[in-house]
């Protein structure tokens, strides 16, 4: 089967946080490694990371507790390493191409606002056949609050784009138990976010409709159980891990969610619903359907009711 081409346009986007918008994989192994080392254990490979990425801390924990061997309870571990991240993740900062896209996106609102103050949508875009249309976007982080705050508190300005109902965390009691990534709950219920909180005149957005993005393979196979499109932006060290193994990752057919999860929900080899990026800075707006209006059109009146999001554009120059 040839791949799908006949795509909507991107209404929405979905991301996630560490590894995609964060520097913040590089720093969990940091922390991990300072523990290891204490009780004589090797560093963390990338064969063992590359399973915990993106989900749920209990279930990670579970996978990294069977491969580690500790000679120290969970509960202790867990507070050891606690105490560590505390220290290390205020220092995150956002990965290459982050702060544009967020910006972009941020300012796709302008087409709602300029059609809401009634009058007539002009500026000095290029050309283009696709109809301008806001992206709406949402957080999905299996990350939980309390390490979200940590991660984020220094970054108010980067992180004031996702309006605090379309903040999706891991701990979001919405979640169903053992529902995290790689299963679709949380895209799906970042999906809800959003279409709850669409002007009346706006028709609620379909899964096919969201790109999700994502660094982690559990990640992936989430958005392609929800229905969505998915970018794959993953660590250059998790890349190596999945060498040959590219097309499955992109269709969701690693199999992180087990035998018992339904198989219609992933996708084909090469079926064009996933693509692999090195780095956000090349992520295509007009492949995906997504025009976004020039900065000028801040300046504009209908744009100065969301001052956080001007904040963005200017860090974003």
């Amino acid at each position: 089967m040839p791949p799908r081409t006949d795509f909507p346009p991107v209404r929405a986007c979905l991301f996630d946080m560490d590894g995609l918008l964060l520097d913040t994989e590089d720093i969990y192994t940091k922390c991990v490694n300072v523990i290891l080392d204490r009780y004589g254990k090797p560093n963390l490979p990338w064969s063992v990371k590359a399973r915990l990425q993106g989900r749920p801390g209990p279930e990670a924990n579970a996978i990294f507790h069977n491969w580690a061997q500790l000679p120290i309870r969970p509960e202790q571990y867990s507070a050891d390493l606690s105490a560590i991240q505390a220290e290390q993740f205020p220092s995150s900062q956002p990965l290459p191409g982050v702060v544009r896209l967020l910006a972009d996106l941020g300012r796709t609102r302008y087409w709602a606002a300029k059609r809401g103050d009634g009058k007539q949508t002009t500026t000095t875009t290029t050309p283009t056949t696709t109809k301008p249309n806001h992206v709406h976007i949402a957080l999905a982080t299996s990350s939980h609050s309390r390490n979200f705050h940590l991660k984020t508190a220094h970054l108010t300005s980067l992180f004031s784009v996702f309006s605090a109902p379309r903040r999706v965390l891991g701990d979001d009691p919405r979640i169903p138990a053992g529902r995290g990534k790689p299963h679709p709950d949380i895209f799906l219920l970042a999906l809800r976010t959003i279409n709850e909180s669409l002007p009346a005149d706006e028709p609620p957005i379909r899964p096919e409709e969201c790109l999700v993005f994502e660094d982690s393979v559990p990640g992936v196979e989430a958005g392609r159980r929800a229905g969505m499109r998915v970018i794959w932006c993953p660590h250059p060290m998790l890349v190596r891990e999945y060498a040959g193994r590219e097309g499955e990752v992109l269709a969701g057919r690693i199999g992180e969610a087990g035998d018992g999860a339904d198989p219609s929900q992933v996708g084909e080899v090469d079926d064009g619903w996933a693509e692999y990026l090195p780095s956000l800075e090349s992520f295509s707006y007009e492949k995906y359907g997504i025009v976004v209006p020039p900065i000028e059109v801040e300046s504009e009146e209908c744009m100065k009711d969301r001052v956080e999001d001007a904040e963005v554009v200017i860090h974003a120059e």
